[in-house]
């Protein structure tokens, strides 16, 4: 026999899941770096609208670390500057991150030399970005002991870094690059292309005599009327597929409609 659920007794429970839930929230917003409200960091630059979300990743080196406007930095992502907190790494920034970028949850930036990322990048979680790499010359000491080699990263305007991508020491990624998830990434990648694989290659490539090459498989995504205003898409949110079906009929019922007189003006002798 199951047993009787006692209604009284889960009350204490969902009290304490919404008051649980309700802190925390108040602890994420609390506890986010913005430009106003930096909390502990001295940032070298932060921009309008940034915001780091709580709970924060590894940070260090703030003051050579820039970051642009209107960026989203997740939860749990690491940006540092120098190999170790406490250095003096000189009058110009190491990090420098432009307006409107998004790096995912879990990211790491890790800019012992300088690391350029540029407008409007968007990163999904856990993308390695790293201007360092280890060293194995001298096959008698251990790896990690021997002295890493360091080279600039730079990773042009308009790219998306998929999930899981790596991007090593002297990469020169341009601009509008999509770059696959899992991919690692070395040397120059061209603009307006998308690379994939490990280590990452040319799949696609962009060029205005020739458009895409191979061929994009998928139409291009209908952008939206501008005469569409907010209100109207959360209200279209709302619907359910049965209402959606309902809007569609009629919306063909509206251009049958409109498209009789003009069918019979089409008509011979009309």
């Amino acid at each position: 026999m199951p047993k009787r659920k006692n209604t009284f007794s889960s009350w204490p429970r969902r009290l304490a899941q919404r008051a649980v839930h309700a802190g925390w929230a108040w602890v994420q917003r609390t506890g986010s770096v913005t430009a106003d409200h930096p909390g502990r960091f001295r940032f070298g630059a932060m921009g309008t609208g940034t915001r780091l979300a709580f709970p924060l990743g590894t940070i260090f080196g703030e003051p050579w670390i820039r970051i642009g406007s209107h960026c989203i930095v997740g939860e749990q992502v690491t940006l540092t500057a120098g190999l170790m907190p406490g250095l003096d790494l000189g009058p110009e920034p190491i990090l420098r991150i432009g307006d409107g970028v998004v790096l995912g949850r879990g990211s790491h930036v890790i800019a012992d030399t300088t690391v350029t990322i540029g407008s409007d990048c968007y990163f999904g979680p856990y993308v390695y970005v790293t201007s360092t790499n280890h060293s194995y010359d001298d096959p008698h000491e251990p790896i990690g002991k021997q002295w890493p080699r360091m080279e600039p990263v730079e990773i042009g305007p308009g790219c998306w870094i998929g999930t899981g991508a790596v991007i090593l020491p002297g990469a020169r990624v341009g601009r509008n690059v999509v770059v696959a998830a899992g991919a690692v990434v070395r040397g120059e990648v061209p603009d307006h292309c998308v690379v994939a694989g490990a280590p990452a290659r040319v799949v696609r490539r962009w060029t205005p005599d020739e458009g895409w090459q191979p061929p994009l498989r998928t139409p291009p995504p209908v952008p939206l009327p501008d005469d569409v205003t907010p209100d109207q898409l959360r209200a279209l949110s709302r619907l359910d597929e049965e209402s959606v079906a309902r809007l569609a009929e009629l919306d063909q019922a509206e251009l049958d409609q409109a498209g009789a007189p003009r069918l019979a003006e089409m008509e011979p002798g009309a």
